[in-house]
């Protein structure tokens, strides 16, 4: 069986304005709460995927009714029709402040097939570990949620193949879903329904490696996914298992060669501490690479590992025997420059750690070789690159 089937996707009714409907995923953003704040307002009280997420900025705020809150708007709008659904993939383009054109393809993976624990292998795997206290609220959105919204994307090893690049070629041929600019600095979108699944099924089946699809953002929601779906078909037969809405997860493909496909680091900022931070940083790190790091007006330069996986590595490792022994210091993770300068200059006692860069071409054979990177390595482009809520789906 194809760890790829072709999903019943959901999309907004004609009469749903699409650029208050699609939001930005609920993990970016979350030291600058402004920026939910400002959304929230512009979105106002129309019929908008914001009210059907937690944004993370939130999490820690009212969670239980946040979350009652999300599944009675769920329920809401599909008992409106406010959805109309479609079994097919939806070939995504993407323009974005950054790159002209990222081409991405909506379909559904098999959780059977998907492996996110270190030292198990799947079909599909994770690039990144998953900070085991992240998935218990999302699994608490997502158990008693009737449909799912994804951010998740993929990555595809179609080297050669260009499958997602070569239906774009063809775009003409098939009907279009949705052309809109998206809120908030997000740029552009315009999706293609794509109904004949099959080739690009067997296509992707005929890849040469075992390992052609692996995680590059949302591990955690994917992996809340499949925390959802073990527990589920624990009571089913073979037969309902195969059949579950719930077995099969939304996601956005995107060539791991795509042109529009960048790779940027993911940055760490601490908050509650002072330079002792940066002072363990600088002893136990050495090499021809370089650190950069913001505290209050001064900017420091430490000597790291030049390759960049190990770099990472032995980074979080510092950082989080540092967490450890100073239960007060507190942790994010930022997605571009300026808003990591931006969070270092509003918040006093603040380290903002500016993280390397990772290189594409070396980052499936690592993860074929070593497994799971640490957490938030890379990020697929800056914050406002991220995926827009747009499509989904039913799981229950």
């Amino acid at each position: 069986m194809s760890v790829i089937v072709t999903p019943n996707i959901l999309l907004p009714i004609d009469s749903i304005n699409k650029e208050k409907w699609a939001v930005i995923a609920c993990d970016q953003f979350t030291s600058e709460p402004e920026y939910w704040d400002k959304l929230k307002v512009y979105v106002d009280n129309v019929p908008s995927t914001y009210h059907l997420i937690l944004p993370e900025a939130f999490l820690d705020e009212e969670i239980k009714h946040k979350i009652s809150k999300i599944n009675y708007n769920m329920d809401l709008y599909l008992k409106n029709h406010m959805f109309v659904e479609s079994e097919s993939f939806v070939l995504v383009e993407r323009q974005t402040p950054y790159v002209e054109r990222r081409l991405g393809l909506v379909t559904a993976i098999d959780l059977d097939a998907y492996e996110y624990e270190p030292g198990k292998k799947g079909k599909i795997a994770a690039t990144e570990q998953t900070v085991p206290e992240r998935i218990p609220p999302r699994v608490q959105i997502r158990e008693n949620a009737p449909i799912e919204l994804p951010h998740v994307l993929v990555l595809l090893d179609d080297q050669g193949q260009n499958i997602i690049a070569n239906l774009y070629k063809n775009r003409k041929k098939f009907k279009k879903l949705y052309d809109f600019k998206l809120n908030m600095n997000g740029g552009y979108i315009r999706g293609y329904e794509i109904k004949n699944t099959q080739p690009i099924i067997d296509a992707i089946d005929a890849l040469p490696n075992d390992l052609n699809l692996i995680v590059g953002d949302g591990n955690h929601s994917l992996a809340s996914a499949k925390v959802c779906w073990e527990k589920i078909k624990k009571n089913l037969n073979e037969e309902e298992r195969k059949k579950h809405p719930a077995r099969y997860a939304l996601v956005e493909l995107i060539s791991l060669y795509d042109e529009g496909l960048t790779f940027e680091p993911i940055h760490r900022v601490l908050f509650n501490v002072d330079k002792s931070v940066i002072n363990a940083l600088g002893n136990r790190l050495s090499g021809a690479g370089k650190l950069e790091i913001f505290f209050n007006n001064e900017v420091f330069y430490i000597d790291i590992p030049e390759n960049p996986f190990l770099a990472i590595k032995q980074i979080q490792e510092i950082i989080d025997d540092f967490l450890k022994k100073n239960s007060y210091a507190d942790i994010d993770f930022v997605h571009g420059i300026d808003s990591l300068k931006r969070i270092v200059k509003n918040n006093h006692d603040c380290v903002g750690i500016s993280m390397p860069t990772l290189e594409r071409d070396k980052l499936l054979p690592y993860i074929r070789e070593n497994g799971v990177l640490p957490r938030k390595s890379f990020s697929l482009g800056e914050a406002e690159e991220k995926r827009y809520y747009l499509e989904g789906k039913k799981i229950l």
